[in-house]
């Protein structure tokens, strides 16, 4: 590990109307780690995501992205424009719903290609190539780079999305329940993608699930949220082999055999 964190949430607050989703959360992700923010339902786990990924204002706190050439930036206190800028090249969103990261009335590969022609890409034909390469990588036909998004299956959206997302290089990538509404067969080939790629190009994650087998799968470190709290953190193996917290025991009880 580095000397700072890539990102470090300190304080996070948010609230909609009465109801507290997120309250004085800190969290800390350091280059290539991969962080698992899991929960039930309810939990705030979705919320928080948003607010560290530049989607959603929070109500109080900081959330610093130490950026590529040293800076420390408060997402929130950028402007719009450094912020929509930093998301084009050094963050990266895959959505639990592939639609919402994909435009479906452009092609595989020029749904690849525009993140490239966002971080400055002019050259046709390298465009397409490189698109060619990620289409490969995430198991999709290289035949198919001229088909639409809305004539694939469901597993084959989100392996596009996750191609369109990945080919900028950005440094640390959100996922939302990227698993979600997948068949298990299909879950179990995206993860093992997700797994690789992750160690393949040093790359630094958030995932947010409710589903500890994909955290155990994919992340070095697990922060369990209840009621808008982080009540437990910890390696990955510590937390789901040894948890401390009687909401964390409940919660691997339920769902891991002993």
């Amino acid at each position: 590990m580095t000397e700072a964190p890539l990102l470090r949430v300190r304080g996070l607050s948010h609230a909609y109307g009465s109801r507290i989703a997120c309250s004085a959360v800190d969290v800390e992700v350091w280059p290539g780690e991969v962080l698992a923010i899991v929960g039930e339902s309810g939990s705030g786990k979705s919320t928080l995501l948003n607010c560290i990924s530049g989607r959603m204002r929070p109500g109080a706190g900081e959330v610093v992205y130490r950026a590529k050439d040293g800076r420390e930036v408060d997402l929130w206190q950028a402007s719009d424009a450094q912020r929509r800028l930093l998301a084009r090249t050094e963050l990266g969103m895959v959505h639990q719903n592939p639609r919402d990261g994909l435009r479906l009335g452009v092609s595989a590969g020029g749904n690849v290609g525009e993140r490239l022609m966002a971080v400055g890409a002019r050259n046709y034909g390298a465009i397409r190539a490189t698109a060619a390469e990620w289409l490969a990588r995430v198991e999709i036909d290289v035949g198919r780079i001229d088909d639409l998004p809305r004539t694939f299956s469901g597993g084959m959206q989100q392996r596009l999305q996750i191609a369109r997302v990945l080919v900028s290089r950005p440094r640390l990538v959100f996922l939302d329940e990227p698993t979600g509404g997948l068949d298990v067969s299909v879950q179990a080939r995206l993860l093992d993608l997700l797994r690789s790629l992750s160690r393949d190009l040093g790359l630094a994650a958030i995932i947010v699930t409710h589903d500890l087998a994909v955290a155990r799968l994919l992340a070095h470190r697990i922060c369990v949220m209840r009621g808008g709290e982080v009540v437990e953190d910890g390696l990955t193996d510590r937390v789901l082999d040894d948890p401390r917290h009687p909401y964390t025991q409940l919660l691997v009880s339920s769902v891991l055999p002993p």
